[in-house]
């Protein structure tokens, strides 16, 4: 055997276990996300912002981060009322949906794997979230008044709402990438291989 096929089939078996360990990551986090947005979806006690931290620090590539929060909201909405009908439903699913995914630009701080980035990561993405989805209702709906007044009183009347919401997103978050780390890494690290010295026979 020479050295190009050794080191292919050293490749091959430390490709492997690495992809298994991402898409058993890629699972586990979207399963956890639907779970618990459909066990606690009224105070907003949701695991789904903490799971695009946390995929944002265990996948590299943007794109396959943000399935994870997009994947476990549209799987979750089969099971709870929708967002409204026509245009301004799609506008308001839309505003959600990246409110929910926009996070996983966050992983390449949470790497570090410090205690007040993914607290201040989490807390922002709550703060985004409210101001952005409530923003929204403000401008599609016709519950408040399309002015300053009536936008200053669609953000008090969802602060109940909003109460619980930072301190979940912080647990879950904390919760998410304390798993990853326990499990000796994130799906994201890489294996070395072992540079070949020794000639074949």
């Amino acid at each position: 055997m020479n050295t190009g096929e050794n080191v292919a089939r050293r490749l091959q078996a430390v490709v492997k276990p690495v992809f298994a360990k991402r898409v058993a990551v890629w699972f586990v986090l979207v399963a956890v996300s639907v779970v618990g947005r459909l066990w606690q979806p009224a105070w907003n006690v949701t695991p789904l912002l903490g799971a695009a931290i946390a995929s944002g620090a265990a996948f590299s590539h943007p794109a396959v981060a943000a399935s994870v929060p997009l994947t476990a909201l549209a799987v979750s909405n089969l099971a709870l009322p929708g967002y409204g009908d026509g245009w301004k439903g799609l506008v308001m699913a839309a505003v959600i949906a990246l409110a929910l995914s926009w996070p996983v630009l966050l992983g390449g701080f949470v790497r570090r794997r410090r205690v007040a980035t993914m607290i201040g990561g989490a807390l922002a993405g709550s703060l985004v979230f409210y101001l952005s989805t409530n923003f929204a209702t403000w401008l599609l709906t016709d519950m408040y008044p399309h002015t300053a007044e009536g936008l200053l009183a669609c953000y008090v009347a969802a602060l109940p709402f909003f109460r619980w919401m930072p301190v979940g997103d912080v647990l879950w978050t904390l919760a998410f990438v304390g798993g990853l780390s326990a499990c000796r890494g994130t799906a994201d690290s890489t294996e070395q291989i072992p540079h070949e010295t020794t000639a074949a026979a």
